[in-house]
């Protein structure tokens, strides 16, 4: 692909705009940073807190751990580790700075200050208002779509800042309309890898690092421990245990960075640590492993860019057939292998659905990448899923297209079931 070509150079503005790090699972975080930013705007501590959020916020945060929270669970202790000790100029990674004393000192904030959880009826899947009060002055900040766009901002009834809300795809941003796997392909082949190098390396940074921290450490069900400890050192079980170990750490107060994707953390490991140890197995070249990273991230992206941010279908299950891909690749995978695997991964787990963020995503990880392997391992001997097998059509584009219908469309019954049965 030529880099003066619109779609190299979207390709890369896509890269750049969603591999990017986040401290803690990305609901509870997105609170956390509405929480600091109301708080900032109102220019003290609230004593009065109200969080007014969807049915998919609430299911997202209700089950995860709250990094530096002493445990905490829920949106409470997310909106108040923010507003007590959150730094809103960080984002994703707003937890990032808390303090030692800063988190002692929650469960005293949280005792002290009223906290209301609201739920509310919107047409947006990931919707949120943070509304903070004290001495008769009002904050409210509103982050709807995706994770940090916000799109009101009022103090004292006055609005100080306002957008629209645009009803599909990214907020502000490159169009990602423009990613197919056959363009996927030609760009990961063919880029200048100068151009995405440090985005890489970062992901390759970070998510090993948490990885790493999972399988040391005692977090959540130790998925990954388990898969190391009773079925062995295969490759094909390493893929799996890696993946998982960072989805322990991370739905489990682990303070570790990931880098994201899709805006989700579980995806954003899923998509590259079972590529990244498979590379290692392998033996591969730091260029091999850049190639099959944006193979990976890029068709778990364009995946997800038909289901949206947040669902009731599981985006580990787009990003294990994106790392299916990835190691199809590092064996020497063209496209036409590329796109059965990914076809045939889809056709295993389009199946499993989100209930929330907690400890059994990192299961739920390990199902997707095995997925991913058996998809590929399938086109390898000569076999695969056709047109007309349930969801598969022929076609990867067509097939993806009918599983972000059933993910977006078909699945929101499913959702607000779920989150009704969650909540009673």
């Amino acid at each position: 692909m030529d880099k003066k070509d619109i779609c190299y150079t979207t390709y890369v503005d896509i890269l750049k705009r969603e591999l990017v790090p986040a401290m803690g699972c990305t609901e509870p975080i997105a609170i956390a940073y509405c929480s600091a930013k109301a708080r900032s705007v109102l220019g003290t501590l609230p004593d009065e807190v109200y969080l007014k959020v969807s049915g998919n916020i609430i299911k997202n945060v209700k089950s995860v751990i709250v990094p530096n929270s002493g445990g905490r669970r829920g949106l409470a202790a997310a909106a108040a580790i923010g507003i007590l000790a959150g730094d809103e100029t960080r984002e994703l990674e707003v937890l990032s700075g808390v303090t030692d004393e800063a988190a002692r000192g929650l469960g005293a904030y949280m005792e002290k200050t009223g906290f209301t959880v609201i739920p509310v009826e919107t047409p947006y899947l990931l919707d949120m208002a943070v509304e903070v009060k004290k001495d008769g002055h009002t904050a409210r900040v509103r982050i709807a779509q995706e994770h940090t766009n916000v799109i009101e901002i009022q103090r004292d009834g006055e609005t100080l800042f306002e957008k629209a809300v645009k009803e599909d795809g990214a907020q502000d941003g490159p169009d990602y309309g423009m990613l197919t796997i056959e363009r996927i392909y030609d760009f990961a082949v063919t880029a200048d890898l100068e151009d995405v190098r440090e985005i890489l390396d970062r992901q390759i940074e970070y998510n090993t690092a948490i990885s790493q921290e999972g399988l040391r450490e005692d977090y959540g069900a130790n998925i990954g421990r388990i898969l190391l400890e009773e079925y062995g050192d295969s490759v094909e079980n390493r893929l799996k245990a890696v993946a998982a170990a960072g989805s322990d750490a991370r739905m489990n107060g682990c303070d570790l960075p990931v880098i994201i994707n899709s805006g989700s953390g579980n995806q954003g490991m899923t998509a590259s640590l079972p590529v990244i140890e498979y590379a290692r197995e392998k033996q591969c070249g730091r260029e091999q492993l850049y190639r099959a990273l944006l193979i990976s991230n890029l068709m778990t992206l364009h995946q997800k860019t038909g289901i949206g941010r947040l669902s009731a279908y599981c985006g580990a299950v787009s990003a294990g057939a994106g790392a299916g891909a990835g190691i199809a690749y590092l064996d020497g995978g063209d496209l036409t292998v590329l796109a059965h695997t990914l076809v045939n991964a889809l056709a295993i787990t389009s199946g499993i659905v989100c209930d929330g963020a907690k400890a059994s995503c990192a299961a739920k990880i390990a199902a997707a990448v095995d997925a991913g392997v058996l998809g590929y391992k399938m086109y390898k001997t000569g076999r695969q899923f056709y047109g007309g097998d349930g969801l598969v059509a022929k076609g990867v584009e067509n097939t993806i297209r009918n599983i972000g219908r059933l993910g977006k469309d078909g699945m929101r019954e499913t959702d607000k079931e779920i989150i009704r049965i969650m909540t009673e």
